[in-house]
């Protein structure tokens, strides 16, 4: 029995070995390249379109290198993108050999790899030799001779954890990765001004393809989130042209010919669209329109339910939403840009911690989002961006519980920073300088981004703040003091600088030492998120600014995100579901299947579909449109990590008007099930510790766990984890 539970344990340990090997690469060098591929697929009527920002490349020659220990010799196969050579012990092997032997003994294997065109990778299979992010890599060796022939033993080579992603087998190359597909048919199909217009139902995205193709002549394909767009073909945001002849389709934006198979052919480029208009010549025929629908593969782990049908609707859509610009990063929309925006990324991230959780997709985005040093402008050239990025590795420390990314991100993260240093004012604040862009928000009136804004302020003290968290996470207590200090310092001037009696409020921004008389939402709603006011401030706030319509109002999806979550971190979840059913509910009513840059419900008809001065330039399925995800799983299930990776967490269900609500949240080691209603909660988390909050007028009852009084008719009750707790409580008026 002994020898059978000893064969059994090594066969797991074989088994559990054979499922960590994967394709590595220096870290954040594939997710650069894999960034620049998609970045640079926008296309506007068929023209290309690049980013406006520096775009980095891949280090070309990389050294991967692995100590090993073996009792016995070890044969392990070889798979690499690029040209390399391998040494062991320091002694060249032959060639480029795809298998070889390690003799028993302690050992230095070292690869170099050099490719020009792709990120240098490689793939190591053996039974316990194998390629995982335990290898080092470094992109300079530093290595040197002297002439009496010793190497140098002084190098200041930083050798780096590899990166790796989800490329578990030899043929699996990462340089060929793609988003898989799966085919979808049109709805109808309607002839219309001698084309035909297909209707796919609903928001979508990827390759149409063109089936019984035949004859001479040209073919034209016009995309469009509304019919409205497709049809308009001098204005529409997207097209393809093409030029059927002899079996073969010529793209014409390229002048690239392929050819057709079975009389079938599927566009090279994906398009995002709802509504697809074709016309082609006299001569040319075909029997139908479908399409290859592209996505990337997700787990719904989020979920919410309540009594409320349009509520349920606006979570389902939300959900739709993130998913479409859910791709091999998280992009800002699926139709114009296409590209990854720093400020989007940051509520994707969120969203995606109550809908998916996952964590490749944020680490991917943040490396791809940060680039190479040196660094020679804001990030997306945003000031406010550059923050951004700063945060979002705050939030994925705290939701992931991730070291390792951390200190894998943190030199990257100093140099960042190190650049913002340079450029902040005699008060250690920031300004726009020439090259940056000021953004805020899509204001729909005049705001001023001159001199010193206060909402610039607010998110350098958390960037700050932000730094002194990672430096402690990778024990660098010169820098934790540091920054520490950098940012006691500057928000110790956030409300001498900014705050106007007067007005009751922070006052957008100050110009040659000089408040300016504006007051916008931006700084104040930042201020109550960030708790960078004390109580008396907050509720000043919030009448002043908050629940002022004479203060100008938000109307992108964007900064609502944060103005909703700012009134519920004020209790005020009762007047934000209604606000999110008036306006989420709003773009359903005009018959949003996924949710818009932005809605005005002022705008009527074809307004709706403007921006940018372009009647089709808005788009209508944006990441930052697919706020009530987020909104719903941490304001009214309540959930949220109190500490890394939530080991600890909190529960502050609310009601918010409804009868009940049923949720799940993912976490890093399973989820947490949330039920509500006016009597009872159920709660139940799979691991960490964790504690119920709630108010009633009399002392909550539960047979299984601790309850304790806090203040004046505020308990909270520990949570077990891998048990449902159900809490009886009387509901407050």
């Amino acid at each position: 029995m002994k020898r059978r539970f000893e064969v059994l344990a090594l066969f797991t340990m074989l088994v559990s070995a054979l499922a960590a090997q994967t394709w590595i690469w220096y870290p954040g060098d594939y997710e650069i390249w894999l960034g620049n591929q998609m970045n640079n697929r926008r296309t506007e009527r068929g023209t290309f379109y690049p980013p406006f920002w520096k775009m980095d490349s891949h280090y070309v020659c990389v050294q991967f290198s692995k100590s090993v220990s073996l009792q016995k010799s070890e044969n392990i196969s070889i798979a690499v993108e690029g040209k390399y050579n391998i040494s062991l012990d320091g002694k060249l092997m032959f060639g480029m050999p795809h298998q070889m032997t390690i003799p028993a003994g302690n050992h230095k294997l070292v690869f170099k790899v050099w490719n020009q065109s792709t990120p240098p990778t490689i793939f190591i299979k053996g039974k316990t030799v194998y390629t995982d992010s335990s290898w080092k890599v470094t992109y300079e060796d530093k290595e040197w001779i002297d002439s009496s022939g010793k190497t140098s033993d002084t190098s200041t080579t930083v050798y780096m954890d590899a990166g790796c992603w989800n490329f578990d087998n030899a043929d699996n190359h990462p340089s060929q990765y793609a988003l898989p597909r799966k085919p979808r048919q049109a709805i109808s199909k309607t002839v219309v001004k001698g084309g035909i217009l297909y209707d796919f139902g609903c928001e979508t995205f990827g390759y149409v393809t063109l089936k019984g193709l035949h004859g001479d002549g040209p073919v034209d394909l016009y995309y469009g989130e509304s019919s409205e767009e497709a049809q308009d073909t001098l204005h529409c945001e997207t097209l393809d042209k093409l030029y059927i002849s002899d079996g073969k389709v010529t793209d014409l934006s390229c002048n690239t010919s392929f050819p057709i198979a079975d009389n079938d052919y599927t566009l090279g480029d994906s398009k995002a669209f709802r509504y697809v208009y074709i016309t082609g010549g006299d001569k040319v025929g075909m029997d139908s329109a479908s399409m290859q629908y592209e996505y990337m593969p997700e787990e719904y782990r989020g979920a919410f339910k309540c009594n409320d049908e349009e509520l349920n609707r606006i979570w389902d859509v939300s959900a739709y939403t993130l998913h479409l610009a859910t791709r091999e990063f998280f992009i800002d929309g699926i139709k114009r840009d296409r590209w990854v925006w720093s400020g989007d990324a940051i509520q994707s991230y969120l969203m995606n911690y109550y809908l998916f959780f996952d964590s490749s997709c944020v680490k991917r985005s943040v490396w791809m989002l940060r680039g190479k040093d040196p660094v020679t402008s804001h990030t997306n050239t945003i000031l406010d961006y550059t923050f951004y990025w700063f945060l979002s590795v705050y939030d994925y420390y705290l939701y992931s519980g991730d070291n390792h990314f951390v200190s894998q991100i943190y030199p990257r993260m100093q140099t960042m920073m190190d650049f913002v240093l340079g450029r902040t004012d005699s008060n250690g604040m920031v300004e726009g300088l020439p090259g940056d862009w000021v953004f805020v928000d899509w204001a729909d009136g005049y705001m001023d981004k001159k001199g010193e804004l206060s909402f610039e302020q607010l998110l350098l003290c958390k960037s700050l703040e932000t730094m002194a968290v990672c430096a402690d996470v990778t024990h660098n207590e010169t820098d934790h003091l540091k920054y520490e200090k950098l940012a006691s310092s500057l928000r110790s001037k956030l409300v001498p600088f900014f705050w106007n009696e007067q007005k009751q409020a922070l006052v957008h921004n100050r110009i040659n030492g000089h408040q300016s008389g504006a007051v916008t939402r931006y700084a104040n709603i930042f201020a109550i998120l960030f708790n960078y006011l004390n109580k008396d401030k907050q509720q000043v706030i919030e009448h002043s600014v908050l629940l002022n319509d004479s203060i100008m109002k938000i109307t992108t999806p964007y900064m609502r995100f944060y103005e909703l979550a700012s009134l519920c971190a004020m209790g005020r979840q009762t007047e934000v579901m209604k606000e999110m059913k008036d306006y989420w509910g709003g773009m359903l009513k005009e018959g949003a299947t996924s949710f818009w840059e932005k809605y005005n419900p002022d705008e009527k008809g074809a307004q709706h579909l403007a921006m940018y001065g372009r009647p089709y330039g808005k788009s209508l399925c944006h990441a930052w449109g697919a706020s009530p995800i987020y909104l719903l799983g941490k304001y009214y299930l309540g959930v949220s990590p109190v500490k890394p990776g939530y080991e600890e967490f909190s529960i502050k269900p609310c009601l918010g008007g409804l009868k009940w609500i049923d949720g799940k949240v993912p976490t890093p080691h399973g989820d947490i099930h949330v039920y509500m209603n006016k009597k009872e909660i159920r709660v139940k988390a799979d691991s960490g510790t964790g504690y119920l909050y709630l108010d009633s007028k009399h002392v909550p009852r539960c047979a299984d766990t601790t309850v304790e009084a806090l203040g004046a008719r505020k308990y909270r009750v520990l949570i077990k984890a891998g048990e449902e707790m159900a809490v009886k409580y009387d509901a407050m008026p």
